[in-house]
């Protein structure tokens, strides 16, 4: 490594490489330099430490004379001497600034398989209940503040979204303890401290929601919805009727179902695919009469890609909430998008269907653990069409009062 003495003069005269980078000495102070590389010359120090060379840089020169940067050098050395490494302090500066909005940035770009709604979820959360938080270094989170703000959010959105919240928060500070360190290596967060919530049994006690529509409101709620038609306020009413009507007989997620394109129906073998389903396990179901009645219908309305397309970005139906208020002010029913699929499994589990085959047919994934018999049985798309079509004839005579399995072209009624 060529000596010279860092003076501007010098530095000045120093030609920039084409490529690569050129390091040089100074004469007069050792472990002071200069590198030069094809648009900039930058200070250095370097020093023996532990066996090895650590080097750091200073600034560049331009906004900082040699003078400044000889200065620089002679403290940082000073330290180094005595065992401080400066890119260690380095480090810690860096992550000890990380805020909770960069941690959480963080983590989704690690999380590859969220879907669009969970990300839609996490965000309003951290828009939300930690707008405030954001900017809050994540070192400076404690369990005081964690365990206030669960209780103040208990109160001000609700005991069930307060506890979704803090999950939130937890999978961020567990990230994020895994994620960064400290320059010595150590980690960053030592503790979740999102753990006080358990550790003072504090989490709100929040019954779960098992709503679902009653067999003596399925006419009501059924008729409404068979009532709805487009006209001149709305364009997907139409779309929004099929789409129940799909929840309904499928007990298919919401998202599930709105992301259908017909390359996912196969009208040959009378099956429906969903590729992208919220346990990242393909779904493939058999097509009942009822099913294949309603989307033969649509195939023949219906242009583009999407079974149920829609206006916004995204391109198929998102939150029909205007025709759901429809529905229910017509039939007086209550309901949510998420109560059909319970209501598809209670009508299932009361024909006795097997709870395997209920498992296969709403995609959930068995329990900690997973359960060795569910491994033997085999689920034939035949055999499953069989259960499809004896739920099916179940809602239909409960939905309209008639035979079993006779499809019923829908009927004429009132537009909303």
């Amino acid at each position: 490594m060529p000596e010279i003495k860092i003076t501007k003069r010098e530095i000045d005269k120093l030609k920039n490489p084409l490529k690569g980078q050129v390091f040089y000495r100074d004469k007069n102070l050792k472990g002071f330099g200069v590198y030069v590389g094809k648009t900039s010359k930058t200070y250095f120090v370097e020093k023996w430490m532990g066996g090895k060379a650590i080097r750091t840089t200073i600034g560049k020169h331009g906004p900082l004379n040699p003078v400044k940067a000889r200065k620089k050098a002679e403290e940082l050395l000073g330290k180094m001497s005595v065992g401080e490494n400066p890119n260690l302090e380095k480090k810690n500066q860096v992550f000890n600034k990380v805020i909770l909005k960069g941690a959480f940035e963080d983590f989704l770009k690690t999380r590859k398989t969220l879907k669009e709604r969970t990300i839609y979820d996490y965000r309003r959360t951290m828009d939300g209940p930690f707008k405030s938080w954001q900017t809050k270094r994540i070192t400076e989170i404690s369990k005081l503040m964690v365990a206030e703000k669960h209780t103040k959010l208990g109160k001000e959105i609700g005991h069930a979204q307060a506890n979704q919240s803090m999950r939130v928060l937890r999978a961020i500070f567990s990230f994020a303890m895994g994620k960064y360190e400290d320059g010595k290596g150590q980690q960053l967060i030592m503790a979740n401290p999102v753990r006080v919530i358990s550790e003072t049994k504090a989490w709100f006690k929040v019954n779960r929601r098992e709503s679902i529509i009653k067999e003596k409101d399925l006419s009501r709620w059924y008729q409404a919805v068979a009532g709805l038609k487009n006209n001149k306020k709305s364009s997907i009413a139409e779309s929004v009727r099929d789409y129940l009507l799909l929840l309904l007989f499928t007990g298919l997620r919401r998202e599930e179902a709105a992301r259908l394109k017909w390359e996912d129906i196969n009208f040959e073998e009378k099956i429906l695919t969903v590729s992208d389903t919220k346990n990242h396990k393909p779904l493939i179901l058999p097509l009942t009469d009822f099913l294949l009645h309603l989307f033969r219908k649509r195939s023949k309305d219906v242009k583009g890609d999407y079974v149920f397309p829609g206006k916004g970005v995204k391109g198929h139906i998102v939150e029909p909430g205007k025709q759901i208020k429809n529905v229910i002010e017509e039939s007086g029913v209550q309901f949510t998008i998420h109560d059909l699929r319970r209501t598809f499994s209670t009508i299932a589990e009361s024909l006795d269907i097997h709870p395997y085959s209920l498992k296969r047919l709403v995609n959930h994934k068995s329990g900690m653990g997973g359960d060795v018999t569910q491994g033997y049985v085999i689920h034939e798309i035949e055999r499953l069409r069989k259960l499809m079509q004896k739920i099916t004839n179940r809602i239909l005579k409960l939905a309209r009062g008639k035979s079993a399995g006779e499809v019923i072209p829908f009927p004429q009624k009132k537009s909303f």
